[in-house]
């Protein structure tokens, strides 16, 4: 049995048919085989450097062919992928190159001005290639290529020793605060937790020759449309569940949502992988004002994962496109992919529970189905076996019970008598405020649904009546700069309770998010904070 991600590509590649598309980026189309033996060429060029099973080699790119390559060559040769967020700042590049230990680097031309200010500060550092090299920039210490004349020049056979499922896949999460971490994994549990074990819709496949197999009896595999940064967890995830059902995947290089319809209605896209709102608002409002312009029906999926949609998005994606299914999926860098949410009829979140994914107490034991004790989700079975060179971290999040690892990661829920999971929010982030719980999610919710809020979040603000109060940061849309805050706030008495509408409204121009997209809620919290 092989369940390492590169013997997985292999095999299905070798089970399409030869003129299948694997990849089409910018006009550009590139089947499975192409992009196996581009793939072997990167290896061997990694390999040629003095790369190590093992070893890290950071990917500093955006979407293109190359990081795609990048990533399937690293598995091929044993070495080990690392994501670089292109966003962060020089600090932050310089925290992450060195704490992951990189041996080896492929930068876009772009980003070697930031790249080479941080290389001599990671001694382990010593081969750069790089995509469209910058003549003007120069690194010190280490051997440069190009990556064209380079890798293009190695040999495309794919003559690599073997590998294990025990073989490292590492994705550098930047979380909601501190520095970014890396989460270790099998390959193995990657595959089962991640990606469903190559099988979203039923029971995995438990070696290469039976997902092999089973794509190769599908005749009509689906199309999907990347539009999220493929240096983020959830786009990865999606890359490869896509991969292990033979499907095409058009890659966009950097989102635009008007050109994400153009593509949607030339290559006849049937699944849209987004990220929640930050993808999916400017996408349904673009429908709104183009969508006459372009074809559309072939969407029959608009998946998100990484970051919960709002109710609000859901609704007007809904109503523009009322024969898509909106699938929203919840999990993690941390847990992979965890269930599928549901919007009840009250309104809560739920995800189905099962033998490894319930509800634990404080003490990390099992809350009884039906009970109605608060408690923190967690995951057992295929987990991550910590985060890289961080021990501490790694007790906290991956704490052992009974010689069972699970991953802990604070999200709060509670579990029905059916041993479904009702969604609550992260329980550091919840809001005590004069004895009563208000978890930030669920007041955002309410505010986005206001037709002038473009992005919010909530945090809690100092109070000497109640100890904390709601408050909110709010980002209004183009056109709406006369919504007032006593709108918004009436608007929210229909939505939540009265002791979780926001006592005070700060109105930005710009919500503050992290490198990664996701909430910075120190930001929140020292804005509300704030004497008005």
């Amino acid at each position: 049995m092989s369940l390492n991600l590169a013997d997985l590509f292999e095999a299905v590649s070798d089970a399409v048919p030869e003129d299948r598309v694997a990849i089409v980026y910018n006009g550009e189309r590139i089947t499975y085989r192409q992009l196996d033996e581009r793939a072997n060429q990167l290896a061997h060029q990694l390999i040629s450097r003095g790369v190590q099973p093992g070893d890290h080699v950071g990917l500093h790119m955006r979407n293109s062919p190359q990081f795609i390559e990048s990533l399937l060559g690293c598995l091929k040769a044993r070495a080990v992928p690392i994501n670089i967020n292109y966003r962060y700042t020089e600090k932050e590049l310089s925290y992450l190159y060195d704490n992951a230990q990189l041996v080896a680097l492929v930068v876009d031309g772009e980003f070697t001005q930031a790249a080479a200010a941080v290389v001599p500060e990671c001694p382990k550092l010593q081969h750069v290639l790089v995509v469209d090299p910058d003549p003007q920039v120069r690194f010190d210490g280490v051997t440069v290529d190009d990556y064209d004349a380079t890798v293009r020049a190695q040999s495309t056979a794919r003559d690599f020793g073997e590998r294990s499922d025990d073989d490292h896949f590492i994705v550098y999460t930047g979380g909601t605060t501190g520095m970014p971490k890396g989460v270790v994994w099998r390959q193995e549990d990657f595959y089962m937790a991640a990606l469903h074990g190559g099988n979203h819709y039923g029971d995995p496949y438990l070696d290469t020759e039976s997902l092999a197999a089973a794509v190769k009896a599908n005749e009509f595999p689906i199309s999907f449309l990347v539009t999220a940064p493929l240096m983020h967890g959830a786009a990865v995830y999606s890359l490869f569940a896509a991969f292990f059902t033979g499907s095409k995947q058009v890659v966009m290089r950097n989102y635009d949502p008007v050109e994400a319809l153009q593509m949607i209605d030339a290559e006849k896209i049937m699944c849209v992988m987004v990220v929640g709102d930050a993808i999916c608002r400017p996408l349904a409002d673009a429908i709104e004002a183009h969508g006459d312009e372009y074809d559309l029906s072939s969407v029959v999926l608009i998946g998100s994962g990484g970051a919960l949609w709002s109710k609000s998005v859901r609704d007007k994606l809904t109503e523009l496109l009322p024969n898509c299914y909106m699938r929203d999926g919840f999990g993690s860098s941390e847990s992979g992919v965890d269930g599928t949410v549901d919007v009840g009829a009250d309104g809560a979140l739920r995800i189905p529970g099962g033998p490894n994914i319930t509800v634990v107490d404080e003490r990390l034991r099992p809350l009884e189905a039906g009970s109605d004790t608060m408690g923190y989700i967690a995951r057992r079975g295929n987990v991550p076996l910590g985060y890289f060179n961080d021990p501490v971290k790694s007790a906290e999040t991956f704490p052992v019970v009974d010689g069972v690892r699970m991953s802990v990661l604070g999200d709060m829920g509670k579990i029905e008598a059916d041993g479904t999971i009702v969604l609550l929010g992260r329980g550091s982030m919840c809001i005590n405020t004069g004895g009563e719980k208000v978890f930030p999610e669920e007041v955002e919710q309410a505010l986005k649904a206001h037709p002038a809020v473009m992005d919010a979040l909530v945090a809690g603000a100092p109070d000497d009546k109640f100890g904390e109060r709601v408050a909110a940061v709010v980002e209004l849309r183009a056109g709406f700069e006369g919504t007032t805050v006593d709108d918004i706030v009436e608007h929210c008495r229909k939505e939540i309770a009265g002791y979780k509408i926001p006592r005070s409204i700060v109105v930005v121009p710009t919500i503050v998010r992290s490198p990664s997209g996701k909430a910075d809620y120190r930001w929140a919290r020292a804005t509300v904070a704030q004497p008005s």
